[in-house]
């Protein structure tokens, strides 16, 4: 069976998990997905519950993650189709295995499967926009310090990966954490490979990447009101 809802949001009802898409569970993707759902969707509930955030922040929900899951259910009808057996199929699968014995498809699968390769539509510009935020090991004043454990109390976060104290993000102080910090090493990112490193990351609190600065703060203020709300008042 493969079914997937219409909408994930109709006014006050939203729908997650196996409740949103059911598809034969090749991979474990189902679990990871619906995962995923909570995720996106727990931190905008939170931000419009309190207030924070305009009710139209949660059709962001729906707009990123129902295409994720249509691109899961049609991989998992093809991996479904390839287990018919017959002659046809048998070719077809001697086939992919020859290409799976590649780098460069084995590796694009592998970020499909896991789900590493998404990347949201938030606009044009750098390539980190709209994907998951890599884990990097930085230096910070107090010590070195792993990106992800930024996240462990759903707050977001900006990165200040140039000159200490180059942003400023004051209105926004009560709900975004910001981190002076380097990395010296080289970014790389499932698919894509190496990426220019940035002078500056806004991390929303599911992991992903909202906003790049390269040398200015360019459209930083309305990436900040835009997932966060409005500048607290003076």
């Amino acid at each position: 069976m493969t079914r997937q809802a219409a909408s994930y949001r109709r006014g006050r009802v939203l729908l997650a998990g196996d409740a949103a898409h059911v598809h034969y569970p090749a991979g474990g993707q189902g679990l990871n997905i619906g995962v995923q759902d909570a995720v996106n969707l727990g931190w905008k509930l939170a931000q419009v519950v309190k207030k924070i955030s305009p009710e139209s922040l949660l059709d962001t929900y729906h707009a990123e993650r129902h295409p994720i899951a249509a691109a899961v259910l049609r991989n998992t009808m093809a991996q479904v189709a390839l287990l018919r057996p017959d002659d046809r199929t048998n070719a077809l699968r001697d086939a992919m295995s020859e290409l799976l014995k590649m780098d460069q498809p084995r590796k694009r699968f592998a970020a499909m499967m896991s789900g590493l390769d998404i990347r949201y539509d938030l606009g044009e510009g750098h390539e980190l926009i709209g994907r998951r935020m890599p884990d990097l090991e930085l230096v910070t004043a107090n010590g070195p310090l792993r990106v992800f454990t930024l996240l462990h109390q759903g707050r977001p976060a900006l990165l200040n990966l140039g000159i200490t104290g180059g942003l400023d993000i004051t209105p926004w102080a009560d709900r975004v954490q910001q981190i002076d910090a380097s990395y010296s090493s080289a970014w790389e990112l499932p698919v894509l490979g190496a990426v220019a490193a940035p002078a500056a990351v806004l991390i929303r609190p599911d992991g992903c990447v909202a906003w790049v600065g390269e040398r200015t703060q360019s459209g930083l203020v309305d990436a900040l009101t835009n997932w966060f709300g409005p500048p607290a008042a003076a």
